[in-house]
């Protein structure tokens, strides 16, 4: 109890049951503490990779899940502050498609709908000018959330 300055999660708090994580995370955390989220999202106001989303999906895939809605809930945590921090990555179509492999909704797929998906994603980005000719920068944003413990 009270023993740690903050609490860092990355990439996963989406997946949390918060009325159980929540309280956990708050009971942990010294007075003054803080809980930090991140999260890198593909930009996909970026018409290219809005597609690339959309032949991505799978049946499986989680639902539109937004980091400017979040809630923590009351009482654990004070307002929440959040910041967005946009930048690229370079990639390739194998290193994207590859990438795209190991979310969660693709890898609990069957082996045929798996394949069908990724072959699916490489004959995009294979067909898309923005990313048909070797190494492409992905716009991705940072979202990053902080809650002081309240």
């Amino acid at each position: 109890d009270s023993s740690v300055d903050a609490v860092l999660v990355g990439q996963a708090m989406h997946w949390f049951d918060l009325d159980r994580a929540a309280p956990e995370m708050a009971r942990v955390l010294a007075p003054g503490g803080v809980l930090a989220g991140l999260w890198n999202l593909d930009d996909d106001q970026v018409p290219w990779v809005s597609g690339l989303k959309e032949v991505s999906r799978s049946t499986v895939s989680r639902t539109q899940w937004r980091p400017d809605v979040f809630e923590l809930g009351e009482p654990w945590f004070g307002p929440i502050e959040q910041a967005w921090f946009p930048h690229s990555q370079r990639r390739t179509a194998e290193s994207m498609v590859a990438t795209i492999a190991t979310h969660s909704h693709v890898l609990t797929l069957p082996e045929g709908d798996r394949a069908e998906l990724l072959g699916r994603v490489a004959d995009y980005l294979r067909s898309t000018p923005e990313t048909a000719r070797g190494e492409f920068e992905l716009p991705i944003t940072t979202v990053v959330i902080r809650a002081p413990r309240a």
